[in-house]
């Protein structure tokens, strides 16, 4: 147990210590919410309604006002605003040279692999979600060329529904993940950077370059207030077929929404459960709990 133990981290039940995650962490509602928040305060042209303080607290629509019969204009602007944001996060695409560099920096002595799914461009996967399921031949070869050696563990990065999502937190979740599987001593294998994929094809993938586990961070599908969420599929044993069942989820991983260390400690939580129980999906139950005392029983992750 190591000596900071009573306050630094939380036990799995594995009996591995995670870091603990501080208050200060979990994130809060955005600059620009508080600045507009701000500026109908100040502005008499704008009354707040009544309930106006609980927007304080959540990024949903709560207490928008009243104009007549309809919206304030305000309110209505800022609808239409998330709505674009949500439309354009869907038909973004990756940022390759800044993505392919980010992982060379993070894992200089392994290049991520670039692959695509059998959906050539944005229209056809989004009209075709099962081809965004598969992969393509040309990466079927370049996965062929790679000499294999298994490994604990694969991190899969997709575009899914939202690029943006992909391209703002991939990164910075991975410089929190990483030292922490290395001092798990897990192996592991090349990072893949995969384009109009979905889900699913993380298991083919996986499975293709023998890995017992894989974390499948992908652009989940835009909201009006999360254009940009992140989240991450889990699955012990990954190959093709497999459904959702089989897989656990940490969804809404920013800023705004699940910050990034409390993300990774979920992630490891669930990763160390795996690979002691060897199981996924159903089976295995997030039952994490913050904040626990190292004297406390651990917490139980399977039934």
């Amino acid at each position: 147990m190591p000596a900071a133990a009573d306050r630094s981290s939380v036990a799995s039940r594995s009996g591995v210590w995670l870091p603990r995650v501080s208050n200060l962490e979990r994130g809060s509602h955005t600059p620009l919410r508080e600045a507009n928040h701000k500026l109908q305060t100040t502005n008499s042209l704008f009354p707040l309604d009544a309930w106006s303080f609980l927007r304080e607290h959540t990024a949903a629509r709560l207490a928008q006002g009243i104009t007549g019969h309809s919206l304030p204009t305000r309110a209505l602007l800022d609808f239409q605003l998330d709505q674009a944001r949500a439309r354009d996060a869907v038909y973004s695409t990756l940022a390759w040279p800044e993505l392919l560099a980010g992982l060379i920096d993070l894992l200089p002595s392994t290049a991520p692999i670039r692959l695509q799914s059998q959906a050539p461009d944005r229209p056809t996967y989004l009209k075709r979600p099962d081809l965004g399921r598969k992969i393509n031949e040309l990466s079927v070869r370049q996965l062929a060329d790679i000499a294999i050696v298994p490994t604990d563990l694969s991190i899969i990065l997709a575009d899914g529904l939202s690029a943006t999502a992909i391209n703002r937190h991939a990164l910075p979740l991975l410089a929190l993940l990483l030292p922490e599987v290395a001092r798990l001593g897990w192996s592991l294998a090349p990072v893949c950077v995969m384009e109009q994929a979905r889900v699913a094809v993380g298991d083919a993938v996986a499975h293709a370059l023998q890995a017992r586990m894989t974390v499948v961070l992908i652009g989940e599908r835009p909201g009006l207030t999360s254009p940009d969420s992140l989240g991450a599929y889990l699955t012990y044993n990954p190959r093709p077929g497999l459904t959702d069942e089989s897989r656990n989820c940490v969804s809404n991983i920013r800023p705004e929404g699940l910050p990034y260390a409390f993300a990774v400690q979920k992630l490891l939580y669930l990763l160390t459960e795996m690979h002691v129980r060897k199981l996924s999906g159903v089976g295995l139950k997030d039952e994490l709990i913050l904040g626990i005392s190292p004297n406390d029983p651990p917490n139980r992750a399977v039934d």
